[in-house]
């Protein structure tokens, strides 16, 4: 097959490497969010390839949400039809099942680079995601939950929607964290601003925030690591 159909059906992804490929070379744990679910959903369609197609789906349904989604709404998102629908609810199941047998380990935070493997799928996001991790008093990360998804430079975040999550899962503490687009993960008057008003908030809840991260294609910038968050608290 001549690399322009491979292209058009979903096996390349733009730097020439599909999410297939990079599973084997890399790990399962490298691939973002959008690249795990090309896997699952193997090709695309005609003019579009299946990258494109998963990032799209990954844009409006974070991967959490997938989950929750009937078999119709599932079949009714572009590209995926009944039978990749049956796929993806299969594949839900079976992390679901996974679960509640223990399976899943529940990663421990003790730096600030811990977290990048989790921010991994929104790095090189072209849009700011604003995300929050909760975990209990072992530091250990019980839900990692997109709170809110904006536009090129700001992502829209109410406390409310911070803690909503943390006090129904009885957490001890969250770490927040969003992009830069840019690249450049200087925070700005606003992220700093934002990062006050939660950690006000969360004291109140008597929810330590214990960090916010601001991760780029190449870097990262941690409020803790500068003395911005925390005081003398230390997550480890």
């Amino acid at each position: 097959m001549h690399e322009s159909g491979m292209r058009q059906n979903g096996a390349l992804s733009d730097t020439g490497e599909g999410p297939r490929e990079r599973l084997v070379r890399c790990g399962v744990e490298a691939l973002r969010d959008e690249e795990l679910l090309a896997v699952v959903l193997g090709t695309g369609y005609k003019g579009c390839h299946v990258l494109q197609v998963a990032r799209e789906i990954v844009e409006r349904h974070p991967p959490s949400a997938l989950f929750d989604l009937k078999p119709d709404e599932l079949a009714r998102l572009k590209g995926v039809g009944r039978a990749k629908a049956g796929v993806l609810l299969a594949a839900c199941e079976l992390a679901r099942r996974g679960l509640r047998l223990g399976l899943g380990v529940l990663p421990v935070v003790s730096s600030p680079t811990d977290t990048l493997g989790l921010l991994a799928e929104i790095k090189d996001q072209r849009r700011e995601h604003f995300v929050c991790m909760y975990l209990n008093a072992r530091n250990q990360v019980i839900r990692r939950e997109t709170v809110s998804i904006g536009s090129l430079s700001a992502a829209i975040v109410h406390p409310r929607e911070v803690f909503l999550a943390a006090v129904q899962l009885s957490a001890a503490s969250c770490i927040l964290a969003h992009n830069h687009p840019s690249g450049d993960v200087s925070p700005s008057r606003e992220d700093i601003e934002l990062t006050r008003r939660l950690e006000q908030a969360g004291a109140i809840l008597g929810i330590d925030v214990l960090d916010h991260i601001i991760i780029g294609a190449e870097d990262f910038f941690s409020f803790r690591e500068k003395g911005l968050v925390g005081g003398d608290r230390r997550v480890d």
